[in-house]
């Protein structure tokens, strides 16, 4: 399989950018993931999150976005007209943005509407050039704007959660990537929405796309240990405040997905209400894998973070997802599937359109398993870590939710690693 993959690679034509799919595996992805896999085979039952007053559920998922929504052709055109762009720079960018599958994004950049600004930080309103504004610049404008997404998705998230209000919180647990301060977001919305102060905290910081997948696993986590727990996952991102213009393909690429958003999701044993739709925790897995930590990468430079993402990454996911994903697949025949194609419905965060061809060809998935992912990135971009929680909330809330009956969910985050995140799901109602 080493061999094999590694001549994939070999005989693949120039790399192109990751949004129009040039890709090719690379030498040793599958190694590891086998080996974890057959510890996992180990590890026992089919249903790991059970209490004795039963299953760990997300009871509820909501999101919010800043006001700010740019259509996928302006920010192209605005991207294409740079000045110090070269030629090929101005195709890539069009090509780019072009073939990622988006519509439109939200940001907390509002400049980036083309209105007319007194002060501009981001771009100048005058000749629609990106600047490129410090680190700690961009750092502030993450420590004002972050707040009311924070805020906003929690506490819609607690207000949805059947039988339970903010008093019932126990513990906090945050997400983000793409800024700090401190005392930081989890610090927020315990001030913010009156929590007790002795409310348990976590912070979980700069983990990339994969985020919610550790955060889930220490809300669940918690509530085996403390089944009377209402633990609160928030996920916010404010990526767009990293864009910059470039000829390099990787910030292109990130230029062209990347948005902001937030989404919070209530986790808890205790029983739900009847008639209440949840999600019910069955398992969760990680899987690192031998290539892939030069391929996908988020460090922070001068003038903001920097996206390393490499043209690779999604036949480097192609090759080894199915045996990345064993571990979970091993425990579908105990749930009556035989399958990837016998679950319902599958949340893949949407790095990218590539990503989602790449994983949807790797698994025989069908357009309509994939349908809420594409959706998601169809309507909202690449929000990093909150993402695969905007697809759940529509699985389980929204449009894409089933009519009745229990149905598995299955859903999947990649990262910094390279890092395969995944959990299976069973949307029931109580």
């Amino acid at each position: 399989m080493q061999r094999g993959l590694a001549s994939a690679r070999d005989a693949a034509s120039p790399a192109t950018p990751a949004a129009a799919g040039g890709y090719a595996p690379r030498r040793g992805v599958t190694a590891r993931r086998h080996r974890r896999a057959t510890s996992s085979e180990q590890r026992g039952p089919a249903v790991i999150a059970s209490t004795p007053t039963g299953p760990v559920n997300v009871v509820s998922i909501a999101t919010a976005v800043p006001p700010t929504s740019l259509p996928q052709d302006e920010v192209r055109d605005l991207f294409a007209g740079q000045p110090g762009l070269g030629r090929l720079g101005r195709r890539l960018v069009g090509t780019v943005f072009d073939a990622s599958a988006i519509d439109r994004r939200h940001t907390v950049i509002d400049e980036l509407d083309g209105e007319p600004r007194d002060a501009s930080i981001f771009v100048d309103a005058a000749t629609r050039t990106v600047l490129r504004p410090s680190t700690g610049t961009r750092n502030a404008v993450y420590t004002r704007a972050v707040r009311p997404l924070l805020t906003d998705a929690a506490e819609q998230a607690i207000a949805d959660a059947p039988g339970l209000d903010r008093g019932d919180v126990s513990h906090v647990i945050t997400v983000s990537c793409t800024g700090f301060f401190a005392p930081g977001p989890d610090h927020l919305l315990v001030r913010d929405l009156g929590l007790a102060p002795s409310t348990r905290r976590l912070h979980i910081g700069f983990m990339g796309c994969y985020g919610a997948f550790p955060a889930l696993r220490a809300a669940v986590s918690t509530c085996l240990a403390e089944p009377d727990a209402v633990v609160l996952v928030v996920c916010v991102e404010l990526c767009t405040l990293h864009l910059r213009s470039s000829d390099d393909p990787d910030t292109i690429v990130a230029s062209s997905v990347f948005a902001d958003g937030a989404a919070a999701a209530v986790v808890t044993a205790r029983p739900a209400p009847a008639g209440a739709a949840v999600l019910e925790v069955l398992a969760l897995e990680t899987v690192l894998t031998d290539e892939g930590e030069a391929d996908m990468a988020w460090t922070i430079g001068d003038v903001g973070f920097e996206m390393v993402l490499s043209s690779y990454v999604p036949r480097i996911l192609e090759a080894g997802i199915a045996t990345a994903l064993r571990p979970l697949a091993d425990r579908l025949p105990a749930l009556g599937a035989d399958g990837w194609p016998q679950v319902g419905q599958f949340a893949v965060h949407p790095g990218g359109r590539a990503i989602l061809d790449r994983v949807q060809h790797a698994l025989d998935l069908s357009d309509e398993q994939l349908a809420p992912s594409r959706a998601v990135l169809r309507g909202f971009g690449n929000m990093s870590s909150a993402t695969v929680l905007f697809i759940l909330a529509r699985i389980l809330h929204g449009a894409d939710a089933a009519p009745a009956g229990p149905e598995l969910v299955a859903a999947m985050a990649f990262g910094p690693g390279l890092t395969v995140e995944s959990a299976l799901l069973r949307r029931v109602t109580s």
